[in-house]
């Protein structure tokens, strides 16, 4: 069995949390040790091993992946990383995935995203392992007994029996609240979007209804080419599950929550006593059902509110009631109407090599950033025209590359480096370097870095 893990999205919804740089998927929730895509790979590794799990992201996260798996301890292939080079929805992006898996063998696979949570995760991998035998003539989709009336996911509508699911006979947008009453009364699931089946059949079903798609996989030598010859992307749904007489739906009682926006995460999280969510420095007083985050280093006091979502980070404030916070992609739209980098960084941005945040900055003058740079972790040699540069080390030893010369750099200490001046660090201990950086200069965006020689194959 191979798995193919969805990690593409931006997750707008969760703004000012899910930024474009750092989406929901790879983002630690209050009191959660793990990212959903690392609860994700794990529940992988239920069905397959390590090898046999492929991820199908972009660019700007290939290195969020790289890092995500290891930090579970486990060395991952890069190979197994798939680029899509535009966003073209889940259809193209899943037949990337049974492209490459085609290339080494035909076999069954299971489709997850990756910025969903799942309760249960053993008692999903043997429903999974239990349904394949259904896969000899079906594509299969997991639906979710709804817990009530949602107007926000698709429904199915089950038909005759198969085997411990049954025959789909139709697939529902999403509904009015109206009729999302009506598809319960009827016995209809959610649409999970988590899918299973034989990379032969499914190919077969894609030739026939997607036949652009399956053309543009079938002619090209890379994923670069395959992608450049689809004009539309197009939903699995869309694009097959809809059109498909192959296709059966299997119950699936997983503890589901795709974690859509702020009041799904209210749902499932652990409240007080009142039934707020906060963390344990904020003061709450007279106040009931409300979801509270905020930097730890920083306090919210909440007085006499209710069913509010308050999330407070260092560059951004959301308040809005509950029921409201779908909205949010909104206020995503609004800015990046205005360009605002807010919907693209985090103060506290990642890397490769490590992170770094934001400390203080004025516009075209100055930037001050704490670094942390991982164990044996380098940065690219590079240099910037507009700005100088001035390290401080905190913690750990830093190894400073300038215009060729090496210096070792220890705590206490410090380097500058001209503007024009070739530069690169590195942390050759087995701790974590930690750096204070002092920009200066007329321009102190990311874009102005060029680089020599890169680790990572970045440009």
């Amino acid at each position: 069995m191979k798995v193919i893990i969805l990690a593409g999205g931006s997750g707008t919804r969760l703004w000012p949390l899910s930024r474009n740089r750092y989406p929901k998927q790879f983002i630690k929730l209050q009191g959660k040790k793990e990212s959903l895509f690392q609860e994700t790979f794990k529940r992988s590794l239920l069905l397959a091993n390590a090898d046999d799990i492929f991820v199908v992201t972009n660019e700007k996260y290939k290195f969020l992946v790289m890092g995500s798996v290891e930090e579970l301890g486990y060395k991952y292939n890069e190979n197994n990383i798939l680029i899509e080079p535009n966003a073209m929805n889940t259809l193209p992006a899943i037949c990337a995935g049974v492209h490459v898996i085609k290339s080494i063998s035909s076999d069954t696979v299971v489709v997850f995203p990756s910025d969903h949570m799942i309760a249960k995760n053993n008692d999903f991998a043997e429903l999974i392992n239990a349904s394949e035998v259904l896969t000899r003539d079906s594509l299969i989709t997991f639906g979710i007994k709804p817990s009530g009336p949602n107007t926000g996911f698709g429904y199915i509508s089950p038909g005759s029996g198969k085997e411990n699911g049954y025959v789909v006979k139709a697939f529902k947008e999403k509904p009015s609240y109206e009729k999302a009453v009506e598809y319960i009364e009827s016995g209809y699931y959610w649409n999970a979007g988590i899918f299973m089946f034989n990379t032969d059949l499914f190919t077969k079903e894609v030739k026939k209804y997607a036949p652009d798609i399956y053309n543009a996989f079938e002619s090209s030598n890379n994923l670069n080419e395959a992608f450049s010859k689809i004009e539309m992307g197009i939903s699995i749904d869309y694009g097959i599950m809809e059109k498909s007489s192959k296709v059966a739906v299997v119950p699936a009682d997983i503890g589901w929550n795709d974690l859509g926006s702020f009041d799904s995460f209210y749902d499932i999280s652990e409240k007080d006593e009142a039934g707020n969510i906060t963390s344990k420095g904020n003061i709450i007083i007279d106040s009931t059902n409300n979801m509270i985050h905020s930097e730890p280093e920083k306090i919210v006091v909440a007085i006499g509110v209710e069913d509010l979502i308050i999330i407070d980070n260092r560059d951004a404030l959301l308040i809005c009631k509950k029921d409201q916070s779908q909205k949010v992609k909104d206020v995503v739209e609004t800015l990046k109407n205005r360009n605002d980098l807010r919907i693209e960084y985090h103060v506290q941005d990642y890397r490769p090599w490590g992170y770094y945040k934001v400390l203080e900055e004025e516009k075209d003058s100055f930037k001050i950033k704490r670094i942390t740079v991982n164990p044996g972790k380098i940065l690219s040699y590079q240099l910037h025209y507009h700005r100088s540069e001035h390290w401080i080390v905190v913690r750990g030893m830093a190894k400073v590359t300038i215009d060729d010369e090496v210096k070792f750099v220890r705590p206490g200490e410090s380097i500058y480096m001209k503007a024009g001046q070739k530069h690169r660090l590195e942390n050759p201990g087995k701790i974590p370097l930690e750096i204070v950086e002092v920009q200066l200069g007329d321009y102190l965006e990311e874009d102005d870095i060029v680089r020599f020689d890169d680790k990572y194959g970045r440009k």
